[in-house]
């Protein structure tokens, strides 16, 4: 884990540092980023969390040395000490700060567990990616799979035949 802009001896501490709070930053413009967001607010939590949209100039402000553009890309979580958990780690972390999850992410932080986020989190990262897709162009059909079709011409512009 590393330090963002945190100074480990303002709390007094040598070593490790205990997480009071956390803050998720998450993708503002994904629905499935969005989803998981609002469902972390409504849930009882033990660790507060502040949920901040990823790249937004609050998260730049609170984390200026941070990559902000891989923020965008994978779930980032941060830990009020400086720890940074990013994909599957990220994804326990957020469960631990939950009353009714904090047993299933001691689970989920073993060696199988981990392996079992990390499929989540591709699958996760893979519905994001068909989603972008749909945006572009894509348009899915049980009978082809996915195909792209680009958009419209209504200018009166003909294709070659």
């Amino acid at each position: 884990m590393t330090a963002v802009g945190t100074d480990l001896a303002d709390r007094g501490a040598t070593g490790v540092v205990p997480v009071r709070r956390l803050t998720v930053l998450y993708d503002a413009d994904c629905a499935l980023c969005t989803h998981v967001r609002n469902w972390l607010v409504k849930q009882r939590q033990l660790v507060p969390l502040d949920l901040v949209p990823a790249g937004h100039a609050r998260a730049r402000a609170l984390f200026p040395g941070l990559d902000h553009s891989a923020t965008l890309r994978e779930i980032t979580v941060i830990g009020d000490g400086g720890q940074i958990y990013r994909g599957a780690a990220a994804w326990v972390v957020c469960m631990w700060a939950l009353r009714e999850y904090r047993a299933t992410s001691h689970r989920m932080a073993t060696p199988m567990g981990l392996r079992f986020a990390k499929h989540a989190v591709l699958g996760a990262a893979k519905y994001r990616e068909l989603q972008q897709q749909r945006q572009d162009g894509w348009t899915y059909d049980p009978q082809r799979g996915w195909f792209h079709a680009p958009p419209a011409c209504d200018s009166g512009c003909r294709t070659a035949d």
